[in-house]
C-alpha cells in the first residue's frame, strides 16, 4: 500500500515536475496566490475577460498539490453550509439564487472541460446519498422536505431501500436520496489541465515558490516581491501558513482510501453503473466513486486536526486511518471483505468558523480572497473565480450579488482550545455514529453538542 505521494490520482498521472519558480521582484497586474482549483479558475476567467492583463500564479509546490488534486472527486452543487443560512440576512430569493447557481456550475465545469479538451473522466452520474441507520433515515427525511420548502431546488429524489439498493447495493440501506446535479470526477487530471489551459493563455505560472506574505498591493517570497495592482489569496487549507492568517481558518484534514482493481464479479454484486458519487448521513460522513479504472475510492475522517494548524507531510497519514476506512468499506459492501487497498492519502480543508464559503475583493487595498469550502470546493471554485474575475474588473453583475460575496466571520480560538475542540467534537460525532447505528432512531444528543461547539448545523 503507497501511502501518501500526494494522492492516488497523482500517482495516476505521475507527480509533475514543478515548473520554474519566482526569481528576484516581478510586476503583474493580478498576482494570484495559490494554485489549486479557485486560483486556476479565476486565472482563467480573468484572462478570457481582459486578454492584455498579466496574471501571475504564485504556487508553493505545484499546481493541484493541495486538496484540488487530493480529493474525493466529487464535482457537486452542495452549497457550503446550505442555503438556508442566508435568509435572515439576504432574504429567501437570494438564498434561491446561489444554489440554482451552484446547479449551473456543475455543468459549466463539465462544459469548460469539453471545450479546453480537458479529459477529467467525468460522468455526471448523480449524487446517491444512503441511510443505513433509523436516525438517518430521519435525516433523509428533513433533508427531502427542506428541499421540498424550496421547491425542490436542490433536485433530490426520494428511493425506498429497493430502489436504492438497485442503484448500489450498500448493505442495511433503509433508504437514500439522488440528486442528478453531481458528476464524477478525476480531481488531479481537471487540476492538470486547467494549469496547461491557462499557460496556453498567457498566465504566468510560477511554482516552488511558496508566498510568506500578503500585502496590498504585494505577494511576498523568499526569492523576490511580486507587485500587482490585485493579489488573490486562494490557498484554501494552506492559509495558516500565512503571516497574520494562523486563525483565519481551521486546516481540516480529509482522508481517503483506494482498493485494487475490481473484478466483474465484485461490480455484479455492487451494481453502481451510473458512476454516481456515494455518500451518507453519518455526523461523521464518508464519501466515495467508483473510478474510471474500477477501483472504489472511499474516503472520511482520519485524524480530523492537528496541532497549531499543521499540514500533513505530501498526503501521508497514519496507516491506522486506512484500517478504519477499509472497515467502514467492507460494512458497506461485505462481498469486499479481504480486498488490497493500494493507496491511503490524506488532504486539508479550509473550514471557517462558522463553516460558511466566501468570496471577497477590496478594491481599496486590491486584496481579494475565495475559500472556506469544508470539503464543498470542486464545483464551488469554478463559482468563486467567475466571482472574482467580475469583482476585479469592477462589474455588478448576478454572481457579485450572491450572499456569500463579502461574507466575513471570526476567527478561530487560539491553540490549546481548538486542539481541544476538534477533538471533543469528532469524538461527540463518532460517538452519536455508534449510538444510532446501534438503533436508536433520533439524533443523539451528543451530536447536538458537538453542533454547538463546532458552529455547524445539521
Amino acid at each position: 500500500m503507497i501511502n501518501g505521494n500526494v494522492s492516488h490520482w497523482w500517482t495516476d498521472l505521475g507527480t509533475p515536475v514543478p515548473r520554474p519558480g519566482v526569481e528576484g521582484d516581478l510586476d503583474v497586474d493580478v498576482a494570484i496566490v495559490g494554485g489549486g482549483y479557485t486560483g486556476l479558475w479565476t486565472a482563467y476567467y480573468l484572462k478570457q475577460a481582459k486578454p492584455d492583463a498579466r496574471i501571475a500564479i504564485l504556487e508553493a509546490r505545484f499546481c493541484g498539490f493541495g486538496a484540488s488534486g487530493r480529493n474525493g472527486g466529487w464535482l457537486t452543487n452542495s452549497v457550503t453550509g446550505g442555503i438556508n443560512q442566508y435568509v435572515s440576512t439576504h432574504g429567501r430569493e437570494a438564498a434561491r439564487d446561489f444554489q440554482l447557481a451552484m446547479n449551473a456550475t456543475v455543468d459549466e465545469v463539465i462544459r469548460v472541460a469539453a471545450a479546453e479538451g480537458i479529459d477529467a473522466d467525468i460522468v455526471k452520474g448523480g449524487d446517491h446519498e444512503v441511510a443505513y441507520a433509523p436516525a438517518q433515515l430521519a435525516r433523509l427525511e428533513g433533508m427531502l422536505a427542506d428541499d421540498e420548502s424550496w421547491d425542490g431546488i436542490g433536485g433530490w429524489q426520494r428511493l425506498d431501500a429497493t430502489a436504492a439498493k438497485e442503484r448500489i447495493n450498500v448493505a442495511g440501506t433503509l433508504g437514500a436520496l439522488w440528486s442528478p446535479h453531481t458528476a464524477r470526477i478525476h480531481p488531479a487530471k481537471l487540476a492538470r489541465g486547467l494549469s496547461e489551459v491557462v499557460a496556453k493563455l498567457g498566465v504566468e505560472i510560477y511554482e516552488g515558490t511558496r508566498v510568506d506574505e500578503i500585502r496590498p498591493g504585494e505577494a511576498v517570497t523568499a526569492t523576490g516581491t511580486v507587485h500587482a495592482g490585485a493579489v488573490i489569496r486562494a490557498t484554501e487549507g494552506f492559509t495558516a501558513g500565512l503571516r497574520g492568517l494562523h486563525r483565519e481558518w481551521l486546516p481540516m484534514n480529509s482522508s481517503l482510501i483506494a482498493t485494487e482493481p475490481l473484478s466483474e464479479g465484485q461490480w455484479q454484486h455492487i451494481g453502481w453503473e451510473g458512476r454516481e458519487v456515494l455518500g451518507d448521513f453519518a455526523h461523521v460522513y464518508m464519501y466515495a466513486q467508483r473510478t474510471a479504472d474500477d477501483r472504489i475510492a472511499f474516503g472520511g475522517r482520519g485524524v480530523p486536526y492537528r496541532w497549531n494548524s499543521a499540514t500533513d507531510d505530501d498526503g501521508r497519514t497514519q496507516p491506522v486511518t486506512a484500517g478504519s476506512l477499509r472497515d467502514l468499506l467492507v460494512r458497506f459492501f461485505p462481498v469486499l471483505d479481504g480486498v488490497d487497498i493500494d493507496h491511503l492519502w490524506s488532504g486539508t480543508l479550509g473550514v471557517p468558523r462558522d463553516w460558511a464559503a466566501t468570496v471577497t475583493f477590496d478594491p481599496a487595498t486590491g486584496l481579494g480572497h475565495a475559500g472556506g469550502y469544508v470539503g464543498t470546493g470542486v464545483a464551488t471554485t469554478n463559482l468563486a473565480g467567475r466571482t472574482l474575475r467580475d469583482l476585479v474588473l469592477g462589474r455588478e453583475t448576478e454572481l457579485t450579488a450572491l450572499p456569500w460575496v463579502g461574507h466575513r466571520v471570526r476567527r478561530w480560538e487560539p491553540e490549546p482550545l481548538r486542539w481541544i475542540a476538534t477533538r471533543v467534537i469528532y469524538g461527540a460525532y463518532g460517538a452519536a455514529d455508534r449510538a444510532e447505528y446501534g438503533g436508536r432512531a433520533t439524533t443523539s444528543p451528543l451530536a447536538r453538542i458537538a453542533d454547538l461547539v463546532s458552529g455547524r448545523s445539521h
